[in-house]
């Protein structure tokens, strides 16, 4: 039996130090996980003992039930402000079938960027038209993909799409012009993507004459134009200069605004909630941008982060300054730390919360193969689990097979029933591609 733990903005001064520290935690974790009778984790209403007993190590879980309500949260939240609106998942941030299937039974649109997002989403039953394209360079074979498969919406992010569209369409194809407006928000230069000099998008006075030859195009339909500034971005001002930015380009039937919302990972981090964001871009759509409008909004990250934990076996503990916890998986499964250098907190998954300082390392010959350095452990021995919360976003995306690692399974939990949506990859699958 799960025991709920209330998570309330700060702890009461009745509290013993150990429940404000199991309180402060679980609220990096998928709303509604819970402490067991004998002080595990419970995701999903699933024990972690038993996924791990039933799926191994490392494993990715995802809470459905978590994942749905945010969906709804997006959707509802936007609806609500703004009637002609659409919410489209960025789906590099997990892009597996499974998810793709859920978001879409959820009412969601899709973005996907390339031709192997487009594939999966496809086989998730994602309707084409709900599709949104992406791509900074994008091939004439993925554009191909689109087309054929009858993607509703191609982002225009460069002329060479022109070119190729052009030559592919032959009925007609609805486009938008990606801008990028010289925004530069205050996240990790790697996910900052509105910036002069970006790779992304054109710039104002390039996205002006991409619309005059749009405009005169017999088979690209011009609906709109595209903006997107950023990732982990933890304010909401920038995403208000970005509207404006892109409303003096003129009238359109479309305003694409974009992803970008911060996701909580810490406990520092303080980003604005679903609806603290989406009031900053209807309020600046309200002064700039037609009533009659329609509104998309890509949200990524902040769709997906809490959803996900990933459970890890303490394979050793080597003492010394730092002491060294080392766990069977790490930047084969989780590469944010290493290329953004991205803070995740951490939890032996049957002492939650408390302790003292270790370095959570994983298992490759590399010394960037750091999880989290000086993480809080409550007396980590060999064969513990360990929990990192906040692992639903880009860890599915950038896993890799670095020393040979196998790339873990996703495992959906919802009412207590868990089940594998992605296996662990198989010794045969490293050999599979290979000739002789």
């Amino acid at each position: 039996m799960a025991i709920p733990v209330a998570r309330p903005a700060t702890a009461g001064k009745s509290q013993t130090d150990a429940a404000a520290s199991h309180e402060a935690l679980l609220g990096l974790f998928p709303p509604g996980t819970a402490l067991g009778e004998d002080g595990e984790l419970v995701i999903g209403g699933c024990a972690v003992t038993d996924l791990a007993a039933r799926f191994g190590t490392p494993a990715l879980v995802v809470d459905e039930a978590a994942l749905r309500s945010r969906a709804r949260c997006y959707a509802d939240g936007l609806a609500a402000r703004w009637a002609n609106s659409r919410v489209a998942f960025a789906s590099k941030a997990f892009p597996c079938t499974a998810v793709y299937r859920l978001l879409a039974e959820e009412g969601l649109s899709i973005d996907v960027a390339g031709g192997g997002e487009l594939t999966l989403a496809l086989a998730g039953g994602v309707d084409p038209a709900s599709l949104v394209v992406h791509g900074n360079a994008k091939t004439e074979d993925e554009l191909r993909m689109a087309v054929e498969a009858g993607a509703g919406l191609i982002v225009i992010d460069n002329f060479d799409d022109i070119d190729r569209l052009e030559r592919l369409v032959t009925d007609e194809q609805p486009v938008l012009v990606r801008v990028t407006p010289g925004i530069r928000p205050d996240t990790h230069a790697a996910v900052s993507t509105g910036q002069e000099g970006s790779k992304f998008g054109l710039t104002l006075p390039q996205a002006r004459a991409a619309i005059a030859r749009l405009r005169a195009s017999s088979r690209l339909r011009l609906d709109g134009v595209h903006v997107h500034i950023g990732s982990q971005i933890l304010d909401t001002e920038p995403f208000a200069r970005a509207v404006e930015a892109v409303a003096g380009l003129g009238t359109f039937a479309v305003y694409d605004l974009g992803g970008g919302l911060g996701t909580r990972y810490t406990y520092e981090d303080r980003p604005p909630t679903i609806g603290e964001y989406v009031d900053t871009l209807v309020a600046a759509a309200h002064r700039t941008l037609p009533a009659d409008a329609q509104l998309i909004i890509e949200p990524g990250r902040s769709m997906v982060a809490q959803a996900g934990v990933t459970l890890y076996r303490v394979v050793t503990v080597k003492r010394g300054k730092p002491t060294f916890v080392a766990v069977d998986g790490g930047m084969g499964d989780n590469l944010e730390v290493a290329l953004y250098g991205q803070r995740f907190e951490a939890t032996v998954a049957t002492r939650v919360g408390g302790g003292e300082p270790y370095h959570l390392v994983g298992r490759h010959c590399e010394s960037g193969d750091v999880l989290s350095a000086g993480v809080p452990l409550r007396d980590p021995r060999p064969g513990d689990l360990i929990a990192v919360p906040v692992t639903g976003a880009y860890c599915f995306s950038l896993s890799n097979n670095y020393n040979g690692a196998l790339r873990p399974p996703v495992v959906f939990c919802r009412d207590g029933e868990a089940r594998a949506v992605v296996r662990r990859e198989t010794y045969g699958d490293l050999q599979r591609r290979d000739r002789p």
